[in-house]
């Protein structure tokens, strides 16, 4: 298992236990709950988000995945 699908099981786990609804993005459903994570998300011309996070429909935050020790200069932008 390459490390960015390891860090993504983690924060898969992690995210669930901080009670948000953790879905793909082909099964992309925003009314499942007051918060859901979205894996994969795509982006307008930058590729995609590891996680885009929506409450209430609206997103409020995103989450990058990468092995621990990994910066995350670079992709911060």
């Amino acid at each position: 298992m390459k490390p960015e699908e390891e860090a993504r099981k983690k924060i898969d786990v992690l995210l669930e236990k901080a009670g948000w609804l953790v879905q793909d993005y082909k099964n992309l459903n925003l009314g499942a709950g007051v918060g859901v994570a979205v894996r994969e998300f795509p982006l307008k011309g930058t590729g995609f988000a590891d996680y885009l996070l929506f409450v209430e429909r609206h997103v409020v935050g995103v989450v990058e995945a990468k092995p621990e020790g990994t910066t995350l200069s670079g992709v911060s932008e």
